[in-house]
């Protein structure tokens, strides 16, 4: 079996001899060039497996040459050499397609980890259509083929990801997708749903704790940044956090290293941080409810995923699908849609988007009589906008004051459940009441 090459570009002899010493420890045939021109040649004489550049070469820069490796060999990854602590240049280098930035002063250690990273990237299938997608990715719609081939491009990098995207648009699967891609497929991938941690318990639940740190911490515990050493942390809804623990995030990431409630020393970390939200993080930051340098730490690559009303030409897909999986799991025998409520499903406006038909299709499944599913079965809810003077009707009408208000308060209970993930103890402390009040109005509104 043929041994994987290395490019190392650099004007530099000693940090070339350097590089390639260190490589060629891991078996790769190291192939040097001292500019650009050398390096363009050598790169039009046989495939290389990997590619590191400094910024500044004598006859043009290192994020030009990236460019060009990135359209001719999209499938080699290459490593920008960077001064140490230049954030902005670092930032620029991952938004042109680097797989990541190295530091000078050069650290063998992580250069290694790094090529080995960069090399476990051929494992990874070339043909986005042949990975699979999951539930809320399914679709050939010109908004899924380019939402897929964006992820297929991050993937191969290892810069941080904002995933923006309504509620059920599947931002957790994009996540998923981007992780199983990246040279980190190997490694753990940790989901943290940041609206469902209580205040109190985010530093530990981040960072972890030592044993005795605090009443009722009866073991050590790693926290979620240790739990995903070596892989990908996904902070799901990441504008919810609050701006104290903003900025030990914001420090956690830039120092690669955390430091456990009740410990003395800080732990190395090495993590690829995904996050999403459905909220927009740049109004956040324009109203103070976001902080700045975190919002450009983690924005490094922004993903939009697409409303699902903005891709009907997928929903017949998303129908078979479901239909398909919920009928196999149970039991049933093939159930078809009557075409009443096919053509329903064809223009409903889907306000919570995959998430909403996949549950609207669950339910239809198991309330459906016989081989078909018809349009009571679907019990679509399609609010409809009232007039003014029709709004002052049923206010009028609503002579019942305790319902009215009753009314009022399930409405902002479920959006409260709902924004998180149905975790009741999250959802108290986000409408300011306690655990057992809330469950004392759950079962007295009748939200289960």
């Amino acid at each position: 079996m043929n041994k994987f090459a290395a490019l190392i570009i650099d004007d530099e002899p000693d940090i070339r001899t350097l590089i390639a010493m260190t490589l060629q420890r891991m078996d790769l045939d190291c192939y040097q060039a001292a500019n650009v021109s050398e390096a363009l040649a050598l790169l039009d004489q046989r495939p290389y497996h990997f590619c590191i550049t400094d910024m500044k070469l004598p006859d043009g820069n290192g994020l030009d040459l990236i460019g060009v490796c990135n359209n001719r060999f999209p499938d080699m990854p290459v490593a920008m050499i960077t001064a140490y602590g230049n954030m902005e240049l670092a930032v620029n280098a991952l938004k042109s397609g680097a797989f990541d930035v190295v530091a000078k002063p050069l650290d063998t250690e992580r250069l290694r980890d790094l090529v080995k990273a960069a090399l476990r990237l051929t494992k990874v299938p070339a043909n986005i259509e042949n990975i699979p997608s999951g539930d809320g990715l399914l679709g050939h719609s010109p908004g899924m083929r380019d939402l897929k081939a964006k992820i297929h491009k991050v993937a191969r990098t290892q810069a941080p990801v904002f995933i923006q995207g309504e509620s059920g648009t599947g931002k957790e699967l994009v996540a998923r997708l981007i992780h199983h891609q990246s040279a980190r497929m190997d490694q753990p991938f940790v989901a943290v749903n940041c609206g469902a941690i209580p205040r109190d318990l985010m530093e530990s639940e981040f960072f972890g704790h030592s044993k005795g740190s605090f009443t009722g911490a009866s073991n050590d515990k790693a926290g979620f940044f240790r739990a995903a050493d070596g892989g990908t942390l996904f902070l799901d809804e990441v504008a919810e956090l609050p701006l104290d623990m903003q900025a030990k995030l914001l420090r956690a990431i830039q120092e690669k290293s955390v430091r456990s409630v009740g410990a003395e020393l800080e732990a190395p970390v090495d993590v690829r941080i995904l996050c999403a939200s459905h909220r927009d993080l740049g109004e956040l930051v324009q109203a103070e409810q976001f902080r700045q340098d975190l919002y450009f730490r983690l924005n490094v690559i922004q993903i939009d995923v697409p409303r699902l009303a903005e891709r009907r030409e997928d929903i017949p897909m998303l129908i078979s699908h479901f239909v398909s999986k919920y009928s196999g799991e149970w039991g049933m025998p093939e159930i078809t849609l009557d075409a009443d409520a096919r053509e329903a499903l064809l223009h409903y406006d889907f306000p919570g988007n995959v998430r909403e038909l996949e549950n609207i299709l669950q339910r239809a499944v198991t309330l459906a009589e016989g081989d078909s599913i018809s349009l009571p079965d679907l019990n679509l809810n399609k609010p409809r906008s009232a007039t003014p003077e029709q709004k002052t009707e049923q206010r009028i009408e609503t002579n019942n004051l305790e319902a009215y208000l009753e009314n009022i308060e399930r409405t902002a209970i479920t959006q409260a459940l709902e924004a998180t993930r149905w975790n009741k103890t999250a959802a108290a402390e986000k409408l300011g009441i306690s655990f057992r009040a809330l469950r004392y109005r759950c079962k007295k509104l009748g939200i289960d």
